[in-house]
């Protein structure tokens, strides 16, 4: 018998019993469809279910490819459905999303999107469920007129920040933490 293949039996046998929970990441409760994490059984920093979660989420780049879905506004998701997988109640968990530089396309009515880049937004369903659970959605003025983007195109769950930076300052003085990619 060759070590290596017999190591790497020995690695995956015992993986399942790590501690970590399921082998597949699972998306919900509180977003169906996007934000998929994995159970921790095994931690430990504990994530205390009385605790307040406030997070705002600073997301200035979009894929290359304006039909691809961007995973960093998904981490907001992810954000909401891991607590509330691990009992933290969804009235001690609060995000905000502040979107600017290329990310900002991400706030584009379907319609306008579709004008300008030939494929349908594919932001505009992640971005309509994070809305309907609660977060807030800000997108950077600056980059907003930079780019063209008036409100009338964007989507009516967004607010417009004299920038991002200034939405960045206001809601961490209001004791967010910030999360940046």
């Amino acid at each position: 018998m060759r070590p290596v293949p017999f190591m790497l039996a020995v690695v995956i046998s015992f993986t399942p019993t790590l501690g970590f929970g399921q082998s597949a990441p699972a998306s919900g409760p509180v977003i169906d469809g996007f934000g998929a994490v994995y159970a921790i059984d095994s931690v430990d920093l504990p994530t205390p279910p009385d605790r307040r979660y406030r997070a705002v989420f600073d997301v200035a780049l979009a894929p290359e490819s304006t039909g691809a879905l961007n995973r960093r506004i998904e981490t907001v998701a992810r954000y909401l459905n891991m607590h509330a997988q691990a009992g933290v109640p969804s009235a001690n968990v609060h995000a905000v999303l502040v979107l600017h530089g290329s990310a900002s396309r991400a706030l584009l009515q379907n319609e306008v999107y579709r004008d300008k880049f030939s494929v349908d937004n594919p932001d505009r369903e992640l971005i309509n469920a994070l809305a309907e659970a609660g977060v807030e959605i800000v997108l950077c003025g600056q980059s907003a007129m930079s780019r063209g983007f008036y409100k009338e195109l964007i989507v009516p769950e967004a607010k417009i920040a004299l920038s991002a930076m200034t939405a960045l300052v206001l809601y961490q003085s209001d004791g967010y933490a910030l999360i940046a990619f």
